[in-house]
């Protein structure tokens, strides 16, 4: 059998090269707008998580940027912690609330089916995250479309 001749990692050592970056640093121009979807479950994987990084980054590039959670995509949006609100836990719990929170913090909108919250979910209003601003449901398509008629940039996050 072959001996291993390499050293075991250790923290702090770098296994790809990280700051090699490809394509151009892209920024909005003035007037830009970005619209990031959510029909997916919290914690049902890692896309709803991923996204909201990536709204944030498209905030922080210029993108005048929305979040939109409709259907399953508003248990997103909703206060939670145990034993009480805004108790983490376990590590990560708390990872949609603090990053919807930071994403407002920084001039992104949010908005959250009114449907949903309620029909699907059972919630009310008052159990959304501070910010976050409820919709009817015929405004789902129309914030989709005013963004598509603006040109904006949007990227759809669902699973199944």
């Amino acid at each position: 059998m072959p001996a291993v001749q390499k050293p075991a990692n250790k923290p702090g050592d770098f296994l790809v090269d990280y700051e090699e970056k490809v394509f151009e640093d892209v920024k909005a121009s003035p007037g830009e707008k970005a619209l990031v979807t959510f029909h997916t479950v919290a914690f049902e994987g890692s896309i709803g998580f991923v996204n909201l990084l990536q709204a944030t980054r498209l905030k922080r590039k210029g993108f005048e940027t929305s979040v939109l959670l409709y259907g399953p995509g508003v248990t997103l949006g909703v206060q939670r912690g145990f034993p009480t609100l805004g108790d983490e836990a376990f590590p990560g719990h708390q990872n949609f609330n603090k990053q919807l929170t930071k994403f407002m913090e920084e001039g992104g909108n949010v908005y959250a089916c009114r449907f949903a919250l309620q029909a699907l979910y059972g919630h009310g209003e008052p159990s959304l995250i501070p910010g976050i601003r409820p919709i009817n449901p015929l405004d789902v398509l129309d914030l989709i479309l005013l963004h598509r008629k603006d040109n904006a940039f949007i990227l759809d996050t669902w699973t199944v």
